[in-house]
Parts: C-alpha cells; structure tokens; sequence
C-alpha cells in the first residue's frame, strides 16, 4: 500500500505494510482520511537524519490512537533497517 503526503516543501510517498503492522497502519491510514495530519507540523527536523511529526500539539507528547488507547508495539525482522523508513512512536 502506497500514500502520499503532501508538504509545503513538496510531496513524499510512503509505503506502508498492512500485513506486517496492521493496527499502525489501520491508525495511520484513518488518521489521514479523517484529516486529523492536515495542518500538523513536523516538530522535530534533523537535517540528513529524520523528521517527527504527526503530533497535533507539535511538542511531540501530543497524539491519540484511533482504538482509544496505545495498542501493542508491531515489531517485525521483515521491515527492521529500511532505508526511509516511516515509523510511528508509542509513548
């Protein structure tokens, strides 16, 4: 499965695993029907590094889960190390 997020600074596409990390991509892909990313911010830029973002308060201790509370981590081998990965924090 393939999204695209559109930035002032230009589109990025993501591919996302839904057979691999089905609830966080359940969250993620409801999330950005539903509008909840539009006008969000990415709080946190490292320059060659990474970006965070996704946190409607931009202080990077906002966000909520589509299921109400934190769901359990999908940790896998298959997707470990991948060059651009997106991920998504569980605090």
């Amino acid at each position: 499965m393939k999204v695209v997020m559109h930035t002032n600074k230009g589109d990025m596409t993501f591919k996302l695993f839904p057979d691999i990390a089905p609830k966080t991509v359940e969250n993620f892909v409801t999330h950005s029907k539903n509008g909840y990313y539009d006008g969000v911010t990415f709080h946190r830029v490292i320059n060659d590094f990474m970006v965070q973002g996704g946190d409607p308060t931009a202080t990077g201790m906002g966000g909520e889960s589509i299921y109400g509370s934190a769901f359990e981590d999908e940790f896998s081998l298959e997707a470990f190390n991948l060059y651009g990965a997106l991920s998504m924090a569980n605090a």
